[in-house]
């Protein structure tokens, strides 16, 4: 299969149909630009390539690319206060399109759009013996289904569409179908697409090439994931042990391939060309310093960035257990609260930067004084009083590639990851653990990953409850920052219980010796509100103002 290069004539073509303002509605005059670019094979085959641009492909998107949804939990603070993140922190929501709150609404209805169109009239191109159709239609349902997964998880039921308007058809009156007739048809979708799809990417020539092609286990780990959601108390508050089993037998099927296993070294995850981990990736080389979310938002002012609005909390960081396995709470292991980042778990040096750690051939500084005789503080290097350093002396190092610096040309590979192996282990854990209890298959699911990171097996002999509390601690570990935290508090129902809880800051002070001292303090101004109706997010304005009441918005944001 060719890659996604795409003509001239037919971007402005799929630009006049898939970018305009009103997503659900056709210009007049479109239909003889479609029979053209249908009547040619490789123009219809890129048009079907459009259809993966309308994917969420990177980790920082608030306000186009500034931001990720960890600033809305509890890994991560906005140390400016970006307004799109300010006003879902305090229990709102920002009506603009760029956000990934409400931009995604859009964005993921063009996508529907594209996929529609090329399963409508696919069937009138000429198809010569260098294509593959069937894999074409595979690819067009997989990526129809991700689309509506994606609207799903944030809206609830949404307008189905199965095939694009008519110009003359009202689109804004038709009336959003149910969570369950939505989740059906993803379903519906996903079971059609995966036996038209190669299995995996290692069955294309060139597989890393093709990371972020539909897959048949692509298709799997997506389907894993719906039924994982529709098992959770958020859409299983009866606690419907069948599906807890149908989501266990949809991360088993992805075991029982025998293609996936995990990669050897945790530090590596995001950052190989390919993978036996991945499973859909999109490949992101070449992060360079200059013009990326990088040097615009992640790095700090005192290592050559324009600004840091990200910082990692204490809430956080507390989540990574001693190196022994045992959570830092527990009086036996070895936690020294005046020396706590010696002997934590291993992702926690991969994840996290921290006092007196050296990057990029420096230690960082977030420590500060004490106040001398005249009240002036002073402070390291990397914090101060300034908006864009770190209020809770952490930085992001998951994120941030070493060779990504000021002053550098170099550029680092940090892939978007859409599923990966150790998702499939996890979710198999989980809905096993729920559905029949901690069997030996969730401890094999569990400690695969363990051992992998560097971190003893589970203990022995844990209860239900209590395998479920390490299942949710492993997952925020596991996935730090990969835009899977917020998604998995919504599903577990815990919004109140971990985002509204207060958000803490490790205090540095820096003795006159040179020593350093640590107490955890709360950030009042950084305190997060959780709301009942925060569970799905509001049909943004902008389409209920299209409406002549078929449209109906979610309780509570009316």
């Amino acid at each position: 299969m060719k890659k996604c290069i795409y003509l001239l004539g037919l971007v402005i073509t799929v630009t006049a149909l898939s970018c305009q303002k009103d997503f659900l509605q056709r210009d007049v005059g479109i239909q003889t630009d479609l029979e053209q670019v249908f009547k040619d094979p490789l123009q219809a085959s890129r048009f079907g390539d459009f259809s993966y641009t309308f994917s969420i492909n990177d980790y920082g998107r608030l306000s186009g690319y500034k931001g990720m949804t960890s600033q809305f939990t509890d890994e991560s603070i906005s140390n400016n206060a970006q307004i799109e993140v300010a006003t879902m922190n305090s229990g709102q929501l920002l009506e603009g399109g760029a956000s990934d709150v409400t931009g995604i609404y859009s964005q993921m209805y063009r996508g529907i759009r594209n996929a529609n169109i090329m399963l409508k009239l696919m069937d009138t191109t000429p198809w010569t013996p260098e294509y593959n159709p069937t894999y074409i239609r595979g690819e067009q349902l997989y990526l129809r289904a991700y689309f509506y997964f994606e609207l799903l998880r944030r809206f609830g039921g949404v307008v189905i569409l199965t095939e694009a308007l008519d110009f003359t058809e009202a689109a804004t009156d038709k009336a959003r179908s149910t969570y369950e007739e939505t989740l059906a048809l993803i379903l519906k979708d996903l079971e059609e697409a995966i036996p038209l799809l190669p299995l995996t990417n290692a069955d294309w020539p060139n597989p890393a090439a093709q990371a972020n092609r539909a897959t048949g286990a692509a298709a799997m780990a997506l389907k894993a994931r719906v039924l994982l959601l529709d098992a959770s108390p958020l859409k299983n508050p009866s606690n419907d042990l069948a599906k807890w089993e149908k989501a266990a037998a949809a991360s088993k099927d992805i075991i029982d391939l025998g293609k996936y296993s995990l990669e050897t070294n945790y530090a590596n995850v995001l950052t190989m060309a390919n993978s036996t981990e991945y499973i859909r990736i999109w490949p992101r080389g070449g992060r360079s310093f200059i013009g990326t979310y990088l040097s615009d938002f992640l790095i700090p002012t005192s290592m050559g960035g324009a600004q840091s609005n990200l910082s990692p909390v204490q809430n956080h960081v507390d989540l990574y257990e001693m190196k022994n396995g045992k959570p830092i709470t527990d009086p036996t292991s070895g936690y020294d609260p005046q020396n706590p980042y010696l002997n934590r778990d291993p992702r926690f040096y991969v994840n996290i930067l921290y006092n007196n750690v050296t990057w990029q051939g420096r230690a960082i500084q977030t420590w500060q004084s004490e106040p001398n005789a005249q009240g002036v503080v002073t402070y390291g290097t990397d914090h101060g009083t300034a908006l864009n350093v770190t209020k809770t002396s952490y930085y992001l190092k998951r994120l941030w590639p070493e060779a990504s610096r000021s002053g550098s040309t170099a550029s680092a590979l940090l892939n978007y990851v859409f599923y990966r192996y150790a998702e499939v282990l996890i979710n198999y854990a989980e809905a096993t653990n729920e559905a029949s209890g901690p069997t030996t298959e969730v401890y094999n699911a569990v400690n695969a990953i363990r051992k992998r990171a560097g971190m003893p097996d589970l203990p022995e002999g844990l209860t239900q409850e209590e395998m479920r509390a390490r299942i949710r601690n492993e997952r925020a570990i596991e996935f730090a920052f990969e835009d899977m935290r917020w998604w998995d508090i919504l599903r577990w129902k815990q919004g109140a219980a971990i985002v509204a809880q207060p958000m803490n800051a490790m205090k540095v002070i820096k003795n006159t010796n040179g020593t350093f001292s640590y107490s955890v303090m709360e950030l009042p101004t950084y305190r997060k509100v959780f709301n009942d109706n925060m569970y799905l997010y509001p049909i943004p304005r902008a389409e209920m103002n299209k409406t002549s009441g078929a449209l109906k918005q979610n309780p509570g944001w009316e």
